[in-house]
């Protein structure tokens, strides 16, 4: 096996090593609220998560391309492979930090700033695709605000409709709706969050020289579906805690607003091919819930310790992807 498959190798198993984390750091979100009502037992909640992730990752592709093009050319990037390794490496680490923290950090923002430094590191500032890498980042950072807005507008809907109900059977019924839109929350962050890995596989085939175009190869989408899947069987109860109980006490009929809240406005990217942040858009979602539903009642001092750590995200990673790229760099 001659170095340039070696690298492509190793990149392939620290991208499903990332979708894997990824699993049991981000789907945890989409599970988070129907675990904490008792819609669903933690095994049930996660079965259901993994099924429906692996079904939603390999329906939609367009992201991965996204991913695979728009903040760089794989075409005409110098050390490519080293670049996507180093990015990958940067990612990891801070996915599992954060996650041991208990912090919900997007995954997103992680892969996108690791692969922004190292690129900036390996070839310059140029080199980085000024229009696709500001439309990405308009895509995460407008879409929680999009998120915690519908959230909030949902769920003061429900509460007209609703006003003069009785509290416990009411609570009752949406538990049971909540089965049905943790399933479609599930599959919606399936169809974001899993072609990511996607498309930095595929740019590292078309870097190597093994694949002619910025399509999808279906075993990558396949292998990433399945180590996504897998990861979710594992479960993110550290992630579970804070999503599902810290931000605010979490009822049924909360819960089945927040899940139709992160399920549209992720699908909605989705098919506008926008990498978006799960982990922010079903968080805010919650708190735009919990605000309309009542203020006080919202552990504002969680939310304010996640949007510190969201801003910080693409800092520290594209310094992280950029130092380890150097470091990369000097060996390989």
């Amino acid at each position: 096996m001659d170095f340039l498959t070696v690298i492509i190798v190793l990149i392939v198993i620290f991208a499903l090593l990332f979708d894997f984390i990824n699993g049991f750091h981000d789907t945890a979100n989409a599970i988070a609220t129907s675990v904490s009502t008792k819609a669903l037992t933690p095994r049930r909640a996660i079965i259901l998560a993994a099924v429906m992730n692996f079904v939603g990752a390999l329906t939609f592709t367009g992201v991965a391309q996204t991913i695979t093009s728009g903040i760089t050319d794989p075409f005409e990037l110098d050390n490519g492979l080293v670049v996507i390794l180093a990015a990958l490496i940067a990612a990891i680490i801070w996915n599992l930090v954060t996650w041991y923290a208990g912090i919900p950090s997007s995954s997103s923002h992680a892969i996108i700033g690791a692969i922004t430094g190292a690129v900036i590191v390996s070839a310059g500032v140029h080199a980085i695709h000024f229009q696709g890498f500001l439309s990405i980042l308009e895509g995460l950072l407008s879409s929680p605000v999009i998120a915690f807005i519908i959230g909030y507008i949902i769920y003061s809907i429900i509460k007209v409709i609703f006003k003069n109900s009785n509290l416990a059977k009411t609570n009752k019924r949406f538990r049971l709706v909540q089965i049905l839109t943790a399933s479609v929350q599930s599959f919606a962050h399936g169809t974001n969050d899993a072609q990511k890995s996607m498309g930095i596989i595929t740019m590292a085939l078309i870097v190597g020289g093994m694949h002619p175009t910025t399509d999808i190869p279906f075993w990558v989408q396949a292998s990433c579906a399945t180590a996504m899947a897998l990861g979710t069987s594992v479960g993110g109860w550290r992630i579970i805690k804070t999503v599902g109980g810290k931000i605010m006490k979490i009822r049924p009929v909360n819960g089945v607003a927040a899940d139709l809240t992160g399920a549209g406005v992720i699908f909605g990217a989705t098919l506008i091919h926008l990498p978006v942040s799960t982990t922010h858009v079903i968080s805010s979602g919650i708190l735009g819930v919990g605000a309309s539903h009542r203020p006080k009642g919202v552990n504002w001092g969680v939310a304010k310790r996640m949007v510190v750590t969201w801003v910080i995200t693409l800092p520290i990673t594209a310094a992280l992807g950029g130092a380890i790229y150097y470091i990369l760099d000097l060996f390989i």
